[in-house]
């Protein structure tokens, strides 16, 4: 589907330079001299190369549109991660490499939705909140009880976050799996 460059929005995967592109900022400029253009910072979905590009207002590109469906993550083997479709039981293999760090969250059984082009995986969309279990977390120190002090602890999955002082090992929370971040105490 075609659009106009000044119909371009974050999160919009783009057919562009022979290869799709997701849009992470865009920034509409009017120079005093000269015609209004919009500078697009844009992701690489096959290889992960980032690109800044300046299309004029009057141009138009390509919006792609994806098939979006419902998977569970079976195993990681290597630097692969195994998927199973869950409507017709099909597997599919994928570079831990798509996930980025989001992958650090995943669970055996875990449902997650992935984004197909041609039935070729492009992007998997974990849950935005995890249950996790602390490992280990530093101890208090002492005076250090405002409620906007947090210290380090590591989860059993080995992510590094911050915590607040009340936390201790063995608890049970709920982070936030893409911005890193203590949520709550889980039920």
């Amino acid at each position: 589907m075609k659009i106009n460059a000044t119909e371009i929005r974050p999160g919009n995967i783009l057919e562009w330079d022979k290869g799709l592109w997701k849009v992470a900022k865009i920034q509409h400029t009017q120079p005093g001299k000269g015609g209004a253009y919009m500078q697009v910072e844009m992701k690489n979905l096959m290889d992960g190369r980032k690109s800044n590009e300046r299309f004029r207002s009057a141009e138009t590109v390509e919006k792609v549109r994806l098939d979006t469906r419902d998977f569970q993550f079976l195993f990681a083997e290597g630097d692969m991660l195994t998927f199973m479709d869950k409507l017709n039981y099909d597997q599919i293999s994928m570079e831990k490499g798509l996930l980025g760090e989001a992958c650090d969250f995943l669970q055996d059984g875990m449902d997650v939705a992935m984004e197909l082009y041609d039935d070729k995986p492009i992007s998997v969309q974990l849950p935005d909140q995890i249950e996790a279990i602390i490992a280990e977390t530093e101890a208090v120190v002492k005076g250090q009880t405002a409620s906007s002090s947090y210290k380090p602890a590591t989860l059993e999955n080995g992510v590094r976050i911050m915590v607040p002082p009340f936390i201790n090992a063995g608890t049970k929370i709920v982070v936030d799996t893409y911005a890193r971040e203590y949520l709550r105490r889980a039920d």
